[in-house]
């Protein structure tokens, strides 16, 4: 299985041979997922900033190498919704350059994460967290369509969102009713078309609508050309802005927060894929895949990319069982943007703006979002606070904090698992040896103490362990620490236990351990445990313990 750690789905499948049946199925299903991702790969571009054939690259490139050579049997991957707040602030701040740069370097990351194979790891980002910047992504979404929606004559829409919804509001009286009709018929098309049926995407169905009405009627509505010019009809040539280290210095921390975004996405996305189709991706060479997807992306001018978990859906809904499937939806698109981009520019931006109103709302998560509401106090404080962060100042901030007090909140939770107790009245134990017979109690001396430590000794409990220890009332001429539940001690947990074992020394206290198991152990001598404590003080067992105990207190006398 190691061997296949990296290995692209595709070439284990073709090794084992694929079907023609299966084939047909996953080019049918390629064809209509590029459908599906032709209007919402022009969308993303233009509401993270940058122009549609951006988009539209990114899902060329990126998805075909993103299918050919990642983890999954049926990621579709390409530019989504989840890019649109970041991506928009890099191109406000350091322009379509400095995008390029970081997503190139993001790119970069995402390949260290699957080589060092953190895969793994990034399945266990906390689901509060998640929720919480998805909603807070979802809700940027939507004010952001909402200048194209209403058709307001604003020209600039301030990146901040309190000021964004500042100037809508001092623009509410210049509503375009037409484009509001417009944006509404898209909405609902996009929304509701599927109980009509389900073999054409709703949002095709609402652009091609939206698109002949505003041509025919021509109705004084902005559309991407006038916005945006025309789409070109080719891919550019691979190119590179000039790299400066001032430039990598601003851009570390947006690249990293495109990398651990789009690690997130990508796995889960296979996650949920895999549900479907009751398999297995391999989480390190999807995220290797990713890496080499944004790279490339980048290089030919187009922007982040990951796996969108819609658009896999709808690969797997129809067929999709290969990765045969999403290099087809690239080709398609390819195929779409030779042949078809003059017909794009025609497309109306309230009709996008419906469209995109209708992703937000679907990538809101509203039920888990109140669901996780009526939680634990410490699930709902990871989710508001990463909600509100997103929302109200950054992305990148959110994801950072989020990480931050979620492993705060873990810290708290392990270290009020770990509990430190006077323990000369327990009589039970893990094995016989443990145990603590009632006859052997009356003639425990008095001058010894027991104390038991359950659960980890880390940096999170270190501390307590310490207090506790150390406030004894009455310094006994033998302490016996109990640790047969203590499964791993880092260097702060190594440091506190030498700690108060230096200081019961200076008070001519003897310590024993009692219970230790061997990594704990080994961790202790490597250590230098042995230069504060007698070998002979580190013991298996209780009866061990107390013999050895009886022995020092007769030896003090």
């Amino acid at each position: 299985m190691k061997d296949n750690l990296f290995t692209p789905k595709l070439f284990t499948l073709l090794k084992k041979g694929i079907g023609k049946k299966q084939i047909q199925k996953d080019i049918i299903a390629g064809l209509i997922v590029g459908i599906v991702a032709l209007p919402l790969a022009i969308a993303f571009a233009i509401a993270s900033g940058v122009s549609p054939d951006k988009g539209l690259i990114t899902a060329i490139i990126a998805g075909f190498i993103i299918s050919a050579f990642g983890g999954s049997r049926v990621q579709i991957g390409g530019p989504t919704g989840a890019f649109i707040v970041i991506v928009y602030a890099i191109v406000q701040e350091h322009g379509i350059s400095g995008l390029t740069i970081a997503t190139f370097m993001a790119g970069f990351i995402l390949i260290g994460f699957g080589l060092v194979r953190l895969g793994n790891l990034l399945k266990y980002i906390p689901y509060p967290l998640i929720v919480g910047f998805t909603s807070g992504i979802a809700l940027i979404i939507f004010s952001s369509q909402v200048k194209d929606f209403l058709g307001l004559p604003i020209d600039t829409v301030p990146s901040d969102f309190i000021d964004k919804w500042t100037e809508y509001a001092s623009q509410i009286h210049n509503i375009n009713w037409m484009s509001m009709a417009l944006a509404l018929s898209a909405m609902l098309i996009s929304f509701y078309f599927h109980r009509i049926t389900t073999k054409i995407p709703g949002s095709i169905v609402a652009i091609l609508l939206c698109t002949f009405v505003v041509y025919f009627f021509n109705l004084p509505i902005n559309t991407i050309e006038t916005s945006f010019g025309e789409i070109p009809r080719q891919i550019p040539f691979p190119s590179f802005p000039i790299i400066s280290f001032d430039t990598l210095k601003k851009l570390i921390q947006p690249a990293f927060a495109i990398a651990l975004l789009g690690g997130i996405e990508s796995l889960l996305s296979a996650v949920v894929a895999d549900g479907m189709i009751g398999s297995h991706h391999r989480s390190n060479a999807e995220l290797v895949a990713q890496g080499i997807a944004n790279c490339f992306s980048a290089i030919f001018g187009g922007i982040p990319a990951t796996g969108a978990i819609a658009r896999t859906a709808t690969n797997v809904k129809n067929g999709g069982r290969t990765p045969i499937a999403g290099i087809t939806h690239a080709l398609v698109l390819l195929f779409i943007m030779l042949l078809f981009a003059p017909f794009a520019k025609l497309i109306p931006m309230p009709c996008l703006a419906g469209i995109l109103v209708v992703v937000a709302y679907h990538m809101s998560e509203w039920r888990q979002f109140i669901s996780l509401l009526k939680g634990n106090t410490y699930d709902v404080l990871i989710l508001l606070v990463t909600f509100f962060l997103t929302v109200i100042f950054d992305l990148i901030i959110a994801i950072e904090i989020g990480i931050v007090l979620s492993s705060f909140v873990f810290m708290k939770r392990m270290s009020e698992l770990t509990t430190i107790q006077l323990s000369n009245d327990i009589q039970d134990g893990i094995n016989e040896n443990e145990k603590l017979f009632d006859e052997e109690l009356p003639i425990l001396p008095r001058d010894v103490s027991i104390y038991e430590i359950n659960g980890a000794l880390f940096f999170g409990a270190a501390q307590a362990f310490q207090d506790t220890i150390t406030q004894l009332q009455k310094k006994p001429k033998v302490l016996i620490l109990r640790m047969r539940n203590v499964p791993l001690i880092d260097a702060t947990g190594i440091y506190r236990l030498k700690e108060v074992i230096r200081k019961f020394n200076s008070d001519n206290t003897t310590t024993i351990l009692s219970g230790i198991n061997e990594q704990v152990k080994a961790d202790l001598e490597k250590a230098g445990i042995y230069n504060l404590i007698n070998p002979e003080n580190l013991l298996n067992d209780m009866t061990q313990s107390l013999n050895r105990a009886k022995e020092i207190v007769e030896s003090k006398k």
